[in-house]
């Protein structure tokens, strides 16, 4: 703790000095006014400041100067305007990829605020954003805020974890690009200290694993066979929507000796104001464009499917011959089937994508290693697939128990030998 000594000088007036102990040495300030009232006021707020820091000098605190403001950068400008400057810049990023980042920005990323020594707040800029400011940003979104006039209600509610790495992801490479840019608007990234929280700090669980007789009772629910063919598929080879919806006759390898469909194009969101509301693009990413074995079953439905069709004709139809479309599949055909068997006595409500994550919970099950999912369902990274589904990969316990007891069960190593007197 501080403490604050009164020194009288011998002109009259009256000193005073703050002291404390930082790592062992005293340490002291000190403050003076021509009236004692005042300067009394000062050193106890510095008094406060120095127990706030944790007994050591307050950040940013020059002795004998106080507070001393870093200069202004040259070149500074608003957080939110060079981060839509940024986003603008962008190269090989689809349209619709950047209004979502613009969003960000014009929604989230326009919240934070600059914390400066003096504990007043300014707008954020570039060049003026330090770690604690990014640090209240992520606790404001990971706390949310309420209506002071209605305590039930929320101004801003809480952000799950996910999206909450997402903004400041954005933010961090918005921070890079002014430490990288010519002339140079930063020295440091103040994102990359930040503490985040974890996915499983929130009790919502994001996704649904069905067993396969929790599927069946779904599906034996449809009424309409094109859209239970289509289930059937997604959950077989664990497609996501975009891909499988888009899946083409040119695309399927049929008479190899293991049969393939061939993912090169997914359905992406359309920028806003476009005339449709989504188009043909790549797949997600890179390793997302690949070959996805079939079973001789899946092989033999598509293959049916496809007798007589042209080579840009979709795999997966309407009754009208179109392409499906997610909307349209989801309220009309998913959540009447889902609800169906929910009130015959499914215990669970699972989402369209849910059915990718039965898929790998299903292979999970028999055994299959990771790396070998993440191929198959074309994640860019093996620790992607791991962070979402390492926890399933409950099946090879009794191997690891077998293992370690086979090992333990060995002769015991030798004890060292003791000498006898």
């Amino acid at each position: 703790m501080a403490s604050i000594v009164e020194r009288p000088q011998k002109s009259g007036a009256i000193t005073f000095q703050v002291k404390w102990r930082e790592d062992g040495e005293w340490q002291n300030e000190k403050f003076g006014d021509d009236d004692p009232a005042v300067g009394r006021a000062q050193a106890e707020q510095f008094k406060a400041l120095v127990e706030a820091h944790g007994n050591r000098w307050p950040h940013g605190w020059v002795p004998g100067q106080g507070f001393v403001e870093t200069p202004a950068v040259p070149g500074d400008v608003p957080l939110v305007d060079y981060a839509s400057r940024y986003v603008r810049r962008l190269n090989g990023v689809d349209g619709r990829t950047k209004d979502d980042y613009e969003r960000d920005i014009r929604l989230h990323l326009s919240q934070i605020q600059h914390t400066n020594l003096r504990g007043q707040v300014e707008q954020a800029t570039i060049g003026n954003l330090i770690q604690e400011d990014v640090d209240d940003w992520v606790a404001y979104m990971n706390s949310g805020e309420r209506d002071p006039e209605d305590p039930e209600k929320w101004l801003r509610a809480p952000a799950d974890p996910k999206s909450i790495r997402n903004r400041h992801g954005l933010l961090y490479c918005v921070v890079q690009a002014a430490i990288d840019a010519t002339p140079q608007l930063r020295t440091k990234n103040c994102c990359t200290r930040t503490q985040l929280p974890r996915a499983d700090d929130h009790i919502k669980e994001e996704m649904t694993f069905l067993e396969h007789d929790e599927y069946q009772r779904i599906a034996q629910e449809f009424t309409d066979p094109d859209a239970r063919l289509l289930a059937d598929w997604l959950v077989g080879t664990g497609m996501r929507w975009g891909e499988a919806s888009a899946l083409q006759v040119r695309d399927l390898s049929l008479n190899a000796d293991i049969p393939t469909a061939n993912i090169q194009r997914a359905w992406k969101r359309a920028p806003k104001g476009s005339p449709e509301s989504f188009y043909l693009g790549p797949p997600k990413t890179k390793k997302a464009r690949r070959l996805v074995a079939l079973t001789p079953s899946q092989a033999a439905m598509v293959r049916e499917l496809v007798a007589g069709q042209p080579p840009e004709a979709y795999v997966f139809r309407t009754a009208t011959g179109l392409h499906w479309r997610h909307s349209n599949y989801y309220h009309r055909k998913w959540q009447p089937a889902v609800k169906a068997a929910v009130e015959k006595g499914l215990p669970k409500r699972p989402r369209l994508h849910d059915l990718r994550h039965t898929h790998v919970a299903w292979l999970i099950g028999r055994k299959i290693p990771l790396p070998a999912i993440q191929a198959r369902l074309g994640h860019e990274s093996i620790q992607t697939t791991v962070d979402r589904y390492g926890h399933l990969v409950r099946e090879l316990d009794a191997e690891i128990i077998t293992a370690l007891e086979d090992v333990m069960a060995g002769p015991a190593p030798v004890s060292r030998l003791t000498r006898v007197v």
